[in-house]
């Protein structure tokens, strides 16, 4: 679903998530829909118009999923244009009856003026968390979330989150390993999850200009279950010892130690939220034992493992 001033890149992060698992066998087509006129023009928050999109329809598969993407603009402007008032109607009458219903950053307001979120669990944009408030107030908006799921309805944080949505769905539809498949072809480094915070380990660290570190990050980042001797980081930045410890801290505010464990904690998440005993979850991530994992996990999260494999 196609909004006004689309914002391009949650149609076409998602979409092509979408469009590279059916090309590795998942079975499913992509339709492109707007509330426009057969023939009209779809037009983005780029200015750029996107042809071959097909108008609203009169009726839908009742295995369909509706995916609808965010448009620009703050809360009130969404939901003032004309044709929002449309797509809000259409999705009144097309988007339960137990269809599977994906929101991409302001979509979720979308949904939510049809009255799709009333009493669910959701999430939005940042900067809309507010507004999503008001329109659903029986609903619990959650900030902080990449995307959240509620039976079968999914609404994802801003812009590029809309991908990590996307590729839980295709996990679902398919398989985990077809979504770390579409995952590599698209270069996203990690997964993540539902429960995991929008600014994930995976992003911390990375607001620097300084090559050296970011090529000794990727490389944690890469493989974060190995271990990674100092010496053998210093070679891959091409620095001493001493100075990639130093450099590092001053790059990316913490020690290589502390972002090491972060990622592999990371990892630890992941494998819980799969249903992973905590031994597992402590081998995923290149831990000897449990207690290691224990160990490690106090040091850099307030809550527990268990605690969180019971989320």
């Amino acid at each position: 679903m196609l909004p006004p001033d689309l914002i391009l890149l949650d149609l076409a992060g998602a979409a092509d998530a979408f469009r590279i698992a059916a090309s590795m066998g998942l079975p499913l087509r992509l339709r492109m829909l707007a509330p426009i006129e057969g023939g009209d023009t779809a037009m983005t928050a780029l200015g750029v118009g996107l042809v071959g999109i097909e108008p609203l329809p009169a009726q839908l598969d009742t295995h369909a999923m509706i995916v609808v993407c965010g448009a620009s603009g703050s809360g009130e402007q969404v939901l003032s244009l004309p044709a929002n008032k449309a797509l809000i109607e259409w999705l009144r009458r097309h988007g339960s009856h137990g269809r599977r219903l994906a929101c991409v950053c302001s979509g979720a307001l979308l949904a939510a003026a049809a009255g799709l979120l009333d009493g669910r669990r959701c999430t939005t944009h940042h900067s809309l968390l507010d507004a999503l408030r008001r329109l659903t107030p029986t609903a619990e908006v959650l900030d902080s979330r990449v995307f959240v799921e509620d039976g079968e309805v999914y609404t994802s944080a801003g812009i590029t989150a809309g991908i990590d949505l996307a590729l839980h769905l295709i996990a679902g539809l398919g398989s985990s390993r077809l979504a770390a498949a579409v995952a590599r072809e698209m270069a996203v480094y990690m997964r993540r999850a539902s429960g995991d915070p929008a600014l994930s380990p995976w992003l911390e660290g990375r607001n620097h200009m300084n090559t050296a570190i970011h090529h000794v990050q990727d490389t944690l980042a890469k493989a974060p279950e190995q271990d990674w001797p100092l010496a053998r980081l210093a070679d891959i930045g091409h620095l001493s010892v001493r100075s990639l410890t130093r450099h590092f801290r001053e790059a990316s505010g913490m020690s290589i130690n502390a972002y090491h464990a972060r990622l592999r904690l990371a990892l630890a998440r992941q494998a819980l939220a799969s249903g992973d005993s905590v031994e597992r979850a402590a081998e995923r991530a290149g831990l000897g034992s449990a207690r290691q994992l224990r160990r490690l996990w106090s040091l850099h999260a307030s809550d527990s493992p268990v605690s969180a494999r019971r989320r």
